[in-house]
């Protein structure tokens, strides 16, 4: 079987030496990737640059990725796309791109750096369309599993997002976790029960035997 895994964050710039990112250190990705090449599975490991998780993806093909916009054409220029069986995307991307920069003036400002004496620097931040939504048209043939990482609300908040996100994305399983899901993990399929998990491991044996399940189908 070839799957992908995309882990790890992205990030945008403001100007060439800072930018905007979030918080990964791509651990469950990478510990996922390993799992399935254990498992027997060809896989492509995509892990953003600022992954902060010293672990080692053996076996598979690792591809580093900065922006959103580069991870994108990654799994663009993927070849024989149609032969993916599965695609696990649990890469934390940026919500949010630079739009523009102005100075306390209100005038819009550009540098290759911006200086720290030019004084107050107000960014305006465009929200980036969400890769997972256009998932499905590159894989159309591929099993899609998204992520849901939430840090306020309940674990019902999340799980309704959780089934929102699989209607808007038209994807086969859903990841919950982080503070709002509280310890441990969940697993959701379309019209099934979500499934609960204690830590990464156990998780990633779960998608590991779904996923061979599933190709059994």
């Amino acid at each position: 079987m070839r799957v992908v895994v995309t882990c790890g964050p992205s990030y945008e710039p403001i100007d060439e030496v800072r930018r905007i990112t979030n918080f990964s250190t791509g651990e469950l990705g990478m510990l996922l990737a390993n799992h399935l090449v254990k498992a027997g599975c060809e896989v492509v490991c995509y892990r953003g640059v600022g992954a902060t998780c010293q672990a080692r993806v053996v076996g598979a093909r690792v591809v580093p990725f900065a922006t959103n916009q580069h991870l994108q054409s990654e799994l663009e220029e993927l070849p024989q796309r149609e032969t993916i069986d599965a695609v696990f995307h649990a890469a934390a991307l940026c919500d949010y791109r630079v739009k523009s920069v102005h100075n306390s003036t209100g005038t819009e400002v550009a540098a290759t750096k911006f200086s720290s004496r030019a004084g107050e620097l107000t960014l305006t931040l465009d929200p980036y369309s969400k890769l997972i939504h256009g998932l499905r048209d590159l894989f159309p043939q591929s099993r899609i599993v998204g992520w849901k990482y939430e840090l306020v609300g309940s674990r019902a908040d999340v799980l309704a997002m959780a089934i929102r996100q699989l209607a808007e994305s038209r994807t086969d399983g859903c990841v919950m976790n982080g503070a709002a899901y509280g310890g441990g993990f969940g697993f959701l399929e379309p019209q099934a029960k979500p499934q609960h998990f204690v830590d990464k491991l156990a998780l990633c044996q779960h998608l590991a035997k779904w996923l061979k399940l599933k190709d059994k189908k």
